[in-house]
């Protein structure tokens, strides 16, 4: 690829149902090089597990591959390439779907690259022969033998490596697995700069550029601890990084649309989920992010500069999924008057409910909507029962579906069994639970592969 002194690339997605129409603003007006879209969480790979448990031949993120199809052609047009991570657990499945779409709506000659090799779910045994400890680096347990039987999905987390790559061998988009989800702008950033792993400051600066901007309109006005003073965050502006080869980095958005980037919306994106800010590790490096500089340098344009940083580490991590039992769940709401009292006591009608049906459950949590939902414990209760309305909900950790559904009949029969003016809609079905266990392998035993797909 050509050495270029600036890379401008936007965000399309923060997360699996975000909004796509901002994604499409930017890449008809954007004049991007690149629009980077970030689908997965941790949770999301178990459930795309799940799909693939039943169909071999899904797997991937469906709204990712038809964002896809629907941009190709205009991408194309324009110049823009697509980087995304909705590939899911089955990325090479999303590429022939890609492939096969774009086929059959008349666009020929689409290059998609695949990057795969997260996926750890086949090879869990074969690491613990080979002495990977898989300790989980929450709690210190190395009894991975205990979930082994009910682990439904493990990945490691990759670095940008393979967009780089696939980059390299002009692909127009790029789909992958489980990669960091800055990846996705890192890979574009250092394959158009035409630079490699060698200067951990400028990875780093590409590093927080990316978990800038990863959470699409995070950064523009959304998730803000002013959202009150944006201005039609209906039609927000998602963020456009204009990154240079010294490492300066302008954040910006497309004029005339919503939300709002000034050097607060960026501070409060750049301390989101992050622990050390002195160390902020991924697999492409590690970035301080107390090294960073922020300026306005125009309407809705901050420049970002001064990050430092130190190498890859050694080890990746790797997210561990396994079933662990089943929640029931239910939420009822109670109008004026005594709205908290009727509350209380259809409280106490559900634990007598719960009682006779014989309900076995490992946790039953009950908290008051407009009182403690959002705080708990640390909530005071109001003084005087005068709100409009008060919501019951209830969350019950079970080991077995059957017992999950006790709680979703209970909650019905209140319908009439509750106080007067009880309203809620349709009983919340049970849910499967996936809890997680986080470790860590070494990156050498993680090797990532490029597969190239043509429409």
């Amino acid at each position: 690829m050509k050495r270029h002194d600036q890379v401008r690339i936007g965000c399309g997605s923060g997360f699996w149902g975000d909004a796509p129409d901002p994604a499409f603003e930017l890449l008809e007006h954007g004049k991007l090089d690149y629009l980077g879209f970030d689908y997965l969480a941790e949770l999301t790979m178990a459930l795309l597990q799940r799909l693939r448990a039943k169909d071999p031949e899904a797997g991937y993120v469906e709204d990712a591959v038809q964002t896809m199809v629907d941009m190709a052609p205009l991408a194309r047009r324009v110049g823009t390439r697509l980087v995304s991570n909705g590939g899911g657990v089955h990325p090479r499945a999303g590429a022939d779907a890609i492939a096969q779409r774009l086929a059959a709506k008349g666009e020929r000659g689409v290059r998609i690259g695949t990057v795969v090799g997260d996926d750890l779910l086949g090879r869990l045994d074969e690491l613990v022969a080979g002495g990977v400890p898989l300790a989980n680096s929450a709690t210190g347990s190395a009894d991975l033998a205990s979930i082994r039987s009910r682990i439904v999905c493990a990945n490691a987390y990759l670095g940008s490596e393979g967009i780089v790559e696939a980059l390299a061998q002009d692909a127009d988009i790029v789909i992958t697995g489980r990669v960091a989800d800055s990846a996705v702008f890192v890979g574009p950033i250092l394959a158009h700069l035409g630079v490699g792993y060698d200067d951990p400051d400028l990875v780093a600066a590409a590093i927080t550029a990316g978990h800038i901007a990863e959470c699409s309109s995070g950064c523009t006005g959304g998730m803000s601890s002013r959202f009150d003073e944006m201005e039609a965050m209906g039609r927000v502006g998602f963020p456009i990084l204009e990154f240079a080869r010294d490492g300066r980095c302008v954040v910006t958005k497309l004029p005339g649309t919503g939300g709002r980037v000034d050097a607060f919306t960026v501070k409060e994106h750049l301390v989101y989920e992050i622990g050390d800010p002195r160390g902020y590790p991924v697999p492409d490096g590690v970035a301080d992010f107390t090294s960073v500089r922020l300026q306005e340098v125009g309407a809705d344009r901050v420049e970002v500069s001064g990050v430092r940083g130190r190498p890859r580490p050694d080890q990746l991590k790797v997210l561990i999924g396994y079933a662990d039992g089943w929640i029931g769940e239910g939420l009822l709401m109670f109008p004026w008057p005594r709205a908290l009292a009727r509350a209380q006591k259809a409280r106490a009608t559900l634990l007598e409910r719960f009682d006779r049906l014989g309900l076995r459950a490992d946790a039953v949590e009950f908290s008051f909507v407009g009182v403690n939902a959002l705080h708990g414990p640390a909530a005071p209760m109001p003084e005087r029962d005068d709100a409009n309305e008060v919501g019951l909900r209830v969350a019950v950790r079970t080991r077995s579906r059957d017992e999950a559904d006790k709680v979703r009949r209970a909650c019905s029969q209140l319908w009439i069994m509750g106080p007067g003016g009880t309203s809620f809609g349709v009983p919340m079905k049970p849910r499967p639970i996936v809890s997680l266990w986080p470790t860590f392998v070494p990156r050498d035993l993680v090797p990532h592969r490029v597969e190239m797909v043509t429409s």
